[in-house]
């Protein structure tokens, strides 16, 4: 974890509202999970979390996870090498299959019997045979991810009628925010025994199986790290045991970047309402956003950055952002002292999801900075502050000719 010298070296390079995303904290976070997990299991990161740590992925990665053509773009530009590419996500159109079938992507996923045509016959024009996996809805009662179990069935049964594919077994995610083993513990269970099934019924081996363990993290606990650490530990047995069955890759994206990023924000006004000490900042819920955080009822870390010494004035505050709503709360009844208009506030933990799942253009802000760090390179500016009203106005060619 950076300390607060550290966030004030590098303020000045890149102001506020920025992020500053921690490599070295990204790699060990991957450590972390490769000393748990082990290597008879690979590990996949879902870049939908920050693809922005996409320019130095560390080498516990096996897979990258792609869900969209704009992510597939960030792959091209990076430099990824495609046979790592498992090129997911719920909408895949035809130009979507193309393009990547031109990039020769390591591993499709058919989320529907639509995609596995498309994907199918992007091969036989090609002369090319594809891997791929079956994605298999949530055994709870399923979702609009996946096809529910007769229709994988029925595929794999007639998978001879499909020569541009290779089916080389099974996707499996339903969802965040698991805290506890049991969940994936279950859902091992099934994979096994769905795996077992298909191998006696059909006569068919699943060689692959890409699970998503969904597993949650703690952004609101004063433990996080040794909470984690345990949850990890705890899975890790019932994963041990489902890589018997087949060539197994964990799947995470959260659980791997949440641990890396710092959103800088500025306090730019103060005032007391009714008893209330708010305190609005030069962010917002458009930029920062926790997993389970409504209305700044829960205090994720916040540091509190300034350059004198501070007073004994502990009050606590209201945080608030930029934008014209009452939801924009970022917390409530945090306690500082002597917090001060143009004193920065540090939200820790923020290296998934805050800087892609943001009502980033509302109002028209500005989009933050971003940069990323590390202990031998140093800091590097991978995005300067965008201004949302260069594209959100129309006529902009004019407009900005006249500028």
């Amino acid at each position: 974890m950076m300390n607060i010298n550290k966030l004030k070296e590098l303020l000045p390079k890149v102001g506020t509202p920025s992020y500053i995303f921690d490599l070295d904290a990204f790699e060990q976070r991957a450590a972390l999970v490769k000393k748990y997990f082990g290597d008879t299991i690979g590990l996949c990161f879902s870049i939908k979390a920050n693809p922005f740590l996409l320019g130095r992925m560390p080498e516990q990665f096996d897979k990258i996870e792609v869900c969209s053509p704009g992510e597939l773009t960030v792959c091209e530009r990076t430099g990824v090498d495609m046979s790592t590419i498992i090129f997911s996500g719920v909408n895949k159109g035809y130009a979507d299959v193309e393009r990547a079938a031109d990039d020769n992507v390591g591993t499709f996923t058919a989320e529907s019997p639509l995609h596995l045509e498309l994907i199918n016959d992007a091969a036989l024009r090609r002369g090319k045979v594809f891997n791929l996996l079956l994605r298999v809805t949530d055994i709870k009662g399923g979702s609009q991810f996946g096809m529910n179990e007769e229709c994988t069935l029925d595929i794999i049964r007639r998978r001879e009628e499909y020569k541009g594919v290779k089916i080389v077994g099974l996707h499996y995610f339903t969802g965040t925010a698991k805290r506890k083993a049991k969940p994936i513990e279950r859902e091992c269970d099934y994979l096994m025994d769905l795996t077992a099934r298909i191998k006696n019924d059909l006569g068919f081996t699943v060689e692959r199986i890409e699970y998503g363990t969904g597993l949650a993290v703690d952004y609101f606990s004063d433990n996080a790290d040794a909470e984690e650490e345990e949850r990890l530990a705890s899975i890790s047995p019932k994963l041990q045991e489902l890589a018997q069955v087949a060539e197994l890759t964990v799947e995470m994206g959260r659980f791997f970047a949440a641990p890396c990023g710092y959103y800088l924000t500025k306090v730019v006004d103060t005032k007391t309402n009714f008893d209330i000490n708010y305190a609005i900042v030069d962010g917002g819920m458009n930029q920062v956003k926790y997993n389970g955080q409504l209305q700044g009822m829960q205090i994720p870390e916040i540091l509190h950055l300034t350059d004198r010494d501070k007073a004994e004035d502990k009050k606590q505050w209201t945080l608030c952002g930029s934008i014209c709503t009452t939801a924009d709360i970022l917390a409530r009844n945090a306690e500082f002292d002597d917090l001060r208009i143009g004193d920065i506030l540090v939200f820790c933990r923020t290296g998934a999801y805050s800087c892609m799942e943001g009502i980033s253009t509302f109002l028209s802000r500005e989009m933050p900075v971003i940069a990323e760090y590390s202990e031998k390179e140093g800091l590097r500016i991978l995005r300067e502050m965008l201004y949302s009203d260069e594209f959100n106005t129309p006529n902009r060619e004019q407009i900005t000719e006249n500028r």
